[in-house]
C-alpha cells in the first residue's frame, strides 16, 4: 500500500461502527508480533515505551530517536501506523512532517493543558502540515484536561475536555484522545459532548471492556505503555525462575 492508502485505511477504521483496538508497540519485533495477529488492523506506537527502551524518561526522548524508531516500526509491518509524538516537540508541524516522512499516517499529540488558543493553533498547524504533504493524516488530538486537571472538580475537567475536543475537531483533528481513569458516566458525557465515534480513550486496569466502550460510542481504544509493562513483567518473572531452576520453559517458541 502507498502511504495515502494506509492513511485512508486508518481513516476508515476510525469511522467504522466497530471500535478500533490498537495494541501499542515500541520496536520492530513488538510491531511484528502484534502485526502478525489476525485481529490487528493498525499499529500504534507508545512514546513512553520507545523512550524507556532507549533509556529516556517519558517526554525526554529527542525527536530524532522517536522518528528513527517509528521508521523501523513502519518497515516491520504492512499496516497503518499511528505515532505518539508527545506534545509535538519544539515544532509540532515539523514533527508531523518528519513522522509522515518515516511512513506514519496518524499521530497522538498532547496539549499538556497548555492555554486553549495555543492548543487549538497547534492542532491547526499540524493539520495544515499534513495537508501540504498530501496525506489524509489521522490526528488523534490529545487533551490532558482530565489527567492534568489537578484539584478542580471532575465535572469542570470534563467540560474543559469537551470544549477543547470540539475546538480540535473544528481545527481538523480526526479524533480527540482523552486519557484517564474514566467511568461509564464520564465516557458518556465525553461522547455526547465531543461526538459519536470521535472520542479515543486508553484502556487501563479495571476499565470498561472494549465492547462496552463501543456501545458508548467510543471510536478507538489504545493501551499506551501498559503493553510494554506487561512484557517486562513476563521477562522479570522468567528471570526470577531462571535464577531458581535455570531451565527455559518447554513451551518457549522456537527461534526463527
Amino acid at each position: 500500500m502507498t502511504i495515502q492508502d494506509r492513511a485512508l485505511a486508518l481513516q476508515s477504521l476510525h469511522e467504522a461502527p466497530e471500535i478500533l483496538r490498537v495494541v501499542n508497540v515500541w520496536d520492530a519485533v513488538s510491531a511484528r508480533t502484534v502485526g502478525d495477529l489476525p485481529g490487528t488492523r493498525a499499529i500504534a506506537t507508545a512514546g513512553h515505551s520507545i523512550a524507556a527502551s532507549h533509556g529516556y524518561a517519558d517526554g525526554a526522548m529527542p525527536l530524532e530517536v522517536n522518528i528513527a524508531a517509528i521508521a523501523r516500526i513502519v518497515e516491520a509491518v504492512d499496516l497503518p501506523v499511528s505515532a505518539d509524538l508527545d506534545a509535538g516537540y519544539d515544532d509540532a508541524a515539523d514533527a508531523v512532517r518528519r513522522a509522515i516522512g518515516a511512513g506514519a499516517v496518524g499521530a497522538n499529540v498532547e496539549d499538556r493543558l497548555a492555554p486553549f488558543d495555543e492548543s487549538v493553533a497547534k492542532v491547526a498547524a499540524i493539520v495544515r502540515a499534513a495537508e501540504a504533504e498530501g496525506v489524509a493524516f489521522q490526528l488523534n488530538a490529545r487533551t490532558d484536561a482530565i489527567v492534568r486537571g489537578g484539584d478542580r472538580p471532575l465535572s469542570a475537567s470534563v467540560d474543559d475536555a469537551i470544549d477543547r475536543g470540539r475546538a480540535f475537531l473544528d481545527a481538523g483533528a480526526s479524533l480527540v484522545f482523552v486519557p484517564g481513569a474514566l467511568d461509564r458516566d464520564t465516557v458518556s458525557r465525553l461522547v455526547e459532548g465531543i461526538g459519536e465515534r470521535k472520542v479515543s480513550i486508553i484502556g487501563l486496569p479495571g476499565a470498561l471492556t472494549a465492547a462496552e466502550y463501543q456501545e458508548l460510542g467510543v471510536a478507538r481504544i489504545s493501551y499506551g505503555p501498559l503493553t510494554q509493562r506487561v512484557a517486562l513483567r513476563a521477562l522479570r518473572d522468567l528471570a526470577t525462575d531462571l535464577y531458581g531452576t535455570g531451565v527455559i520453559p518447554q513451551d518457549t517458541p522456537a527461534l526463527n
